[in-house]
Parts: C-alpha cells; structure tokens; sequence
C-alpha cells in the first residue's frame, strides 16, 4: 500500500511541481530533480532488498534508461532545442520508467511539446489580456522571443506513462 501511494501521489505531484515552476519561471529546480532520482534509488533499493519484484538487474536497466535519457537529454540541450533543466528532467523521467517505456515516453513528450508549442505560438499572436499583465510569467508565455516551457509536455508525458511503467506494476502487485 506505501508504495502504491508514493507512486500515485508523491512522485506525480513532483512532475506536475516541475511543470508549474517551468511554466512561471522558465527553470526547473536542481533540487525537484534531485528529489525525483533520491526516491528512484530509495524506491528501486527498498523494492531490490525487501520484496523481492525488482532484481538488480531491473534496477540497472532503469539506470540505463535514465543513462540513455540523460545523453539524449544533453545532447538536445548542446543543440539549443531544449533548457537543461528540461534535459535532466528528462533523464529522470526516464529512469523511472525504465527501458521499456522510453520510445513511447519520448513520443508522447514530442507530441505533448509540439500541441504546447502551437498554443502557445497562437497565444502570441495577441496580446496579453490587461487583467493578466501584472503576472510576470504570463506575460513571458505571451512574449514571441521566450522559449517553450517544454516541462510541461515533459511532466505530462511523464504522468500518462507512469502506471504503466514496469515499477508501477511491482508496486501494485501486477
């Protein structure tokens, strides 16, 4: 039951945390990314030890997916496509959902990235409503010269796939 709560309630509410504070100040926080791969380690290493659902080698390919998440991750950000904290959000999307959501993850994000780019193009081509101008976040999503805050589509990527990730399963029993 402990397990089933932290995965439907702790680790959802910090993605949806990132995208919020992507969406207000264009950065996510070192210490929201750091928080998410803490309890990855805590969540795999008590699931390795206590009940017997994780091996060590399942715990490896989530370090590698997150591996492989963290290199794309750093290679889109080296090409200017995305911030770095986007990258590392990523990456640690990627290590909680393991090797085999990654292609599926990585598609949805692209989908979810490219919808929130065309909203907030077309959002742009207006001006930003009076009432809302004293709002210094709402006037940087109307502003044509910011960029995409992409964790957004990266944290809603990330909740669509996390009950069906593999670890999702080993916490409820499936």
């Amino acid at each position: 039951m402990g397990a089933q709560y932290f995965l439907l309630t702790i680790i959802p509410a910090l993605f949806i945390l990132a995208a919020v504070w992507d969406v207000m100040s264009y950065t996510i926080p070192n210490f929201l990314i750091l928080t998410l791969l803490a309890l990855f380690v805590v969540f795999a290493g008590t699931a390795v030890i206590f009940s017997g659902g994780m091996g060590l080698s399942d715990a490896g390919f989530h370090l590698l997916s997150g591996l492989i998440g963290l290199f794309v991750g750093m290679a889109l950000f080296a090409f200017g496509l995305i911030g770095g904290g986007d990258a590392k959000l990523f990456a640690v999307a990627t290590l909680w959902l393991g090797l085999n959501s990654i292609f599926e993850y990585t598609l949805l994000v692209t989908l979810f990235g490219g919808v929130l780019t065309l909203v907030l193009l077309s959002l742009r081509r207006f001006p930003v409503p009076l009432l809302l101008t004293k709002y210094e976040w709402v006037t940087r999503l109307f502003d044509r010269k910011a960029g995409i805050p992409y964790g957004v589509a990266l944290a809603a990527g990330a909740l669509i796939m996390l009950p069906r990730a593999d670890l999702f399963r080993l916490a409820v029993g499936n």
